[in-house]
């Protein structure tokens, strides 16, 4: 067995392919035309990238349609009724800080509406930015109290809390 070094390697058989040596004459395979075909924008060079020009209509009828919108509106954050008597005991306060303290809310910044989903099965002082009238109905119903709270609105945040700040 011979010894592998450099001065005998070899690339495996069919690794190396010659370069197709276009226009080079008839003899080739590649004369006359080289590979391109007849006349045309297609057979002289440069006239494959020129060719894909189109209208804006026919690039807008490629696009996808996406219908509707999404909302830039701030939602309030939603809890259910099922969830705050499983959540909290009888006669508790129920309010946006104690909703986010125990889970069910992530922020307390765009506000609270209450839902009906579920049973109320004990009384409890709810206060939030919203109920829904069955949810009202349901925790008078109950024994407990609906207070609607109302958020302040502020045109200019930075400029309120700016204004914050210096009174302090």
């Amino acid at each position: 067995m011979t010894m592998i070094g450099l001065h005998n390697l070899q690339a495996s058989k069919g690794s190396n392919k010659r370069k197709i040596r276009r226009g080079r004459g008839n003899a080739s395979g590649k004369g006359n035309y080289s590979g391109r075909g007849g006349k045309g924008q297609r057979a002289r060079s440069g006239g494959k990238a020129g060719l894909n020009l189109m209208g804006i209509k026919s690039y807008l009828q490629r696009i996808p349609k996406n219908k509707g919108f999404n909302s830039l509106a701030i939602r309030k954050e939603t809890v259910n009724l099922g969830e705050l008597d499983l959540a909290f005991k009888t006669g508790e306060l129920v309010d946006i800080k104690a909703l986010a303290h125990k889970g069910l809310i992530r922020s307390t910044k765009s506000g609270l509406k209450v839902l009906a989903g579920g049973k109320l099965t004990k009384p409890l002082i709810i206060q939030a930015n919203a109920f829904s009238e069955s949810a009202k109905e349901a925790i008078i119903k109950a024994g407990g109290k609906a207070e609607e709270i109302k958020k302040e609105k502020v045109k200019n945040q930075k400029y309120a809390l700016s204004r914050v700040k210096k009174s302090k």
